[in-house]
């Protein structure tokens, strides 16, 4: 009995060295020369394309770009950046860190969010090397037992040099050399402390962080992260951080083909989002989206002829989105005019100090730009719904509406004139200051009125009057231009809200359908109530006191219904309008919110819109 004891308590003690030392030959056999660890697993791209799956807007992570380099190329301050932000621990650690486990494990509890990885670089050579991205138990040994593996057979600047010529750096590049010539245009050996903070920044999400992409913001706050990281472990001192942070930072323009960016990179963002950046990477998605390539080459073309000449009314950036109301897709999408040109001035911060920002993406920024009058349609179709006509008189004259954000509130018409009485339709398509201010106060109401701009899409739009008080019907609250020309869909479906959509489809390598739209349309307006809406957008004789009878509002053959706003000090120039096929929208302004010249919304935006709808609507009369 004692024996069966004792040799029960044996087995209880050494099964798990036996188990683990079992493990780790059968996994450790797999483990690679070195001179395989330039040789990444099979992977294959992702195309993005547009409605017709014709028409490649984009190739992820294509053929590979690689240019191996030794670790004495690399300089120590770049290694050092990339081992403060990635594997603090990297010299002491023999493969596996618990500290680092644990640490990782403490933050995402504490975040409710997996958002630190407990990974060390060996790990994440094994990983991204010879391994899958399935999230298995299995997978996790082998990762961990090859990690000894490596840890044992070579040196710790063997396995650096490995993981700094293996580490994806987005799109297609894979080592430092190859970032470093893709992003600015020289050798690792000549990179800044700056410089090699924000390569290290980015290789826990190169494409979420790419300086091409959505989230430069994001990108220099983790560039300054990993200074601040550096600074803590003693890699440089206080001045040297600080130094570096104020670093301006120049990129070299990308020479990766990719056609309508500011939508394309949209829809990367999606995918990275929810499948993640290894799967994108690896697993050849097809993806099909909602653009149409005609009506985007139509955008192109007009924001190119009218952006230098809004550039001397001091105007530096434009943007413009195109969408079916009754599907929702959006079939086109300019975030800022030429992408691929230079910031202005160049080297400026983004969303800090740039006139124009060429990456950043107007369209969906958050947060958005004041609307100015381009929200008055919202608080008249409020009135609508609460019983008034659009015969009903309100009187145009100086009024006092009280006391508002601690002064009084007297506001004043475009023109600095007043009109006696006048109608809501005559209001609203003159786009009268002060009689819409009483249709807000006196028919639709402050809460009402935000209510159903929220309900119809401008969810940026907070749910708290005192927020605005009078001045949200003249554009007091803050939109995004792609929710705006969503929201003027509802007009145009006649009540009917279709959330705005950019995918059709996406397949796996096999033809496989992993997603497709489902989108379906709730009614937030009376149908009636949004028809009146577009018969006073479409009035001509109406607004033709202010806007006179031939302005880039009317069509001769179409009727399309059409609204101008203009912001406080001249930052923001809108139009927006649709027929019952289309419905687009332009913004103009500058990234920095600095003021344009004295022009409204009609004269340095509506030319651009007039010119890609004159073309865009006997084009989708045809399809």
């Amino acid at each position: 009995m004692k024996r069966d004891l004792v040799w029960a308590f044996l087995f209880l003690l050494f099964f798990p060295f036996f188990a683990l030392g079992a493990a780790f030959v059968y996994y450790a056999k797999d483990l690679p020369r070195p001179e395989n660890f330039n040789e990444l697993a099979f992977a294959q791209a992702t195309r993005i394309y547009d409605r017709t799956g014709e028409v490649l807007l984009y190739e992820v992570f294509a053929q590979e770009r690689r240019d191996p380099i030794s670790l004495e190329e690399v300089p120590l301050h770049a290694r050092n950046a990339i081992i403060a932000v990635e594997d603090a621990n990297f010299y002491s650690h023999v493969g596996v860190d618990p500290r680092g486990i644990a640490r990782a494990v403490l933050t995402n509890f504490k975040l409710r969010s997996p958002s630190q990885g407990g990974s060390t670089i060996s790990q994440q050579l094994i990983r991204s090397s010879f391994l899958s991205q399935e999230k298995t138990l299995e997978r996790k040994v082998r990762e961990i037992v090859l990690a000894l593996e490596l840890e044992r057979k070579y040196s710790k600047d063997e396995i650096l040099e490995f993981y700094l010529n293996q580490v994806p750096w987005g799109s297609n590049v894979y080592g430092i050399s190859a970032a470093s010539r893709l992003y600015f245009q020289k050798h690792p050996s000549q990179l800044s402390i700056a410089e090699s903070a924000l390569l290290a920044a980015m290789i826990r999400a190169p494409s979420y962080y790419s300086p091409y992409g959505l989230h430069t913001e994001e990108l220099m706050a983790r560039k300054d992260y990993v200074l601040r990281r550096m600074e803590s472990l003693g890699f440089i001192d206080e001045a040297t951080a600080t130094l570096a942070k104020q670093e301006q930072l120049v990129f070299a323009k990308t020479s990766e083909s990719l056609q309508a960016p500011h939508f394309t990179l949209w829809v990367l963002d999606y995918l990275l989002q929810k499948y993640g950046e290894d799967f994108v990477r690896q697993n050849g998605l097809r993806v099909y989206t909602t653009l149409d390539a005609q009506l985007q080459e139509e955008a192109e073309k007009a924001m190119g002829r009218f952006a230098k000449q809004n550039q001397s009314f001091g105007a530096h950036n434009e943007a413009l989105v195109a969408i079916d109301p009754n599907t929702g897709d959006v079939l086109a999408m300019i975030g800022s005019r030429d992408w691929f040109a230079d910031p202005f001035p160049k080297g400026c911060r983004p969303g800090i100090d740039c006139l124009f920002d060429p990456k950043v993406n107007i369209t969906t920024r958050i947060p958005g730009r004041q609307p100015g009058s381009a929200f008055k349609p919202f608080a008249y179709v409020t009135a609508f719904e609460k019983g008034a006509t659009d015969t009903v008189v309100v009187v145009d004259e100086l009024t006092n509406f009280g006391v508002w954000g601690g002064k009084e509130y007297i506001p004043q018409n475009y023109d600095g004139k007043f009109r006696g009485p006048v109608t809501l339709r005559e209001s609203l398509a003159q786009s009268l200051n002060i009689p819409s201010i009483k249709v807000l106060m006196d028919f639709a109401g402050l809460k009402e009125s935000i209510q159903t701009a929220r309900d119809m899409g401008l969810t940026t739009i907070k749910d708290n009057p005192s927020l605005y008080g009078p001045s949200l019907v003249l554009g007091g609250g803050e939109v995004r231009l792609l929710d705006l020309v969503s929201a003027y869909g509802v007009f145009a479906a006649e009540g009917l809200r279709t959330q705005p959509v950019n995918i059709l489809r996406i397949e796996d390598k096999d033809g496989k359908v992993l997603e497709r739209k489902n989108t379906s349309s709730i009614r937030v307006l009376d149908n009636e109530h949004a028809a009146m809406i577009t018969s006073i957008l479409s009035d001509n004789v109406a607004r033709t006191p202010i806007f006179g009878p031939f302005s880039p509002l009317y069509f001769p053959n179409y009727t399309v219904a059409a609204k101008t706003g203009t912001t406080q000090d001249f930052r923001d120039g809108w139009i927006v309008g649709y027929n019952d096929k289309i419905v687009a929208g332009v913004w103009v302004g500058n990234n920095d919110n600095s003021s344009m010249n004295k022009e409204p919304g009609s004269v340095l935006a509506g030319p651009i819109w007039h010119e890609f709808l004159a073309k865009a609507l006997p084009y989708m009369e045809g399809l």
